[in-house]
């Protein structure tokens, strides 16, 4: 079953086309790295499956819903409920402690519940620095806290951004560690990045160029199994 269809998807600012007549499908529970130099397009195609932007033409599926028609406030509301975002920057409060950073997420969609948010923390590895400040954490710890945010509303789609572009080989190896077991539980995850090596434990790498889909690959997977 498809998680995600885009389907014709172009996005087209001025005389440049950032993304050129895109067809892609993801399964739900599938892990897809989407890969490609600056400029490629990524960026954009992110924007629009995050449903941060919209497509000038085709139409994106996502969990049955065409989002590529919604307006500005149904785009939220999709976002909030089905797509947990993680990005390069960590975007955490600085006068918020890891467990209030977590309950933010909660805020928007549903009640907050501390319970809730150190269950999410506890998946991460991530209980017993709870009370700790950002200024307390080090890169890696602040990254599994955003991870943690991103899991706290179940969402559908988990969608990553450069989810290790700032950590050291230590950190980006226990970001990934916790990217493999949540696929191993069922999670669809998109990650979107410059490094074969997070590239390669997805189960399909799609590499853009000048806003075209120039090759989709199947990878071994390595250390998945």
């Amino acid at each position: 079953m498809n998680l995600l269809e885009l389907n014709d998807i172009s996005k087209i600012y001025g005389n440049v086309k950032a993304l050129n007549r895109i067809d892609l499908t993801v399964e739900q529970g599938e892990w897809l790295a989407i890969m490609g130099p600056s400029g490629s397009g990524k960026t954009t195609m992110m924007n629009i499956i995050g449903c941060m932007d919209k497509p000038t033409s085709g139409t994106v599926l996502l969990d049955g819903i065409n989002i590529s028609t919604e307006n500005s406030k149904s785009l939220t509301a999709i976002r909030r409920d089905k797509i947990g975002l993680i990005f390069q920057q960590f975007h955490l409060i600085n006068y918020l402690t890891a467990v209030e950073n977590v309950m933010v997420a909660q805020y928007y969609h549903s009640m907050p519940s501390e319970k809730e948010a150190l269950e999410a923390l506890e998946r991460v590895g991530l209980l017993g620095r709870a009370k700790h400040l950002p200024s307390q954490l080090s890169g890696g710890e602040q990254q599994r806290v955003c991870i943690a945010r991103a899991l706290i509303n179940y969402p559908r789609l988990i969608l990553a951004d450069e989810p290790t572009g700032n950590l050291d080989e230590l950190n980006e190896n226990i970001v990934l560690d916790i990217f493999k077991q949540l696929h191993r539980d069922g999670s669809t995850i998109i990650v979107v990045t410059h490094d074969p090596e997070v590239a390669e434990d997805a189960q399909r790498t799609v590499v853009l160029e000048h806003g075209l889909i120039t090759k989709i690959k199947e990878n071994e997977r390595r250390g998945l199994s």
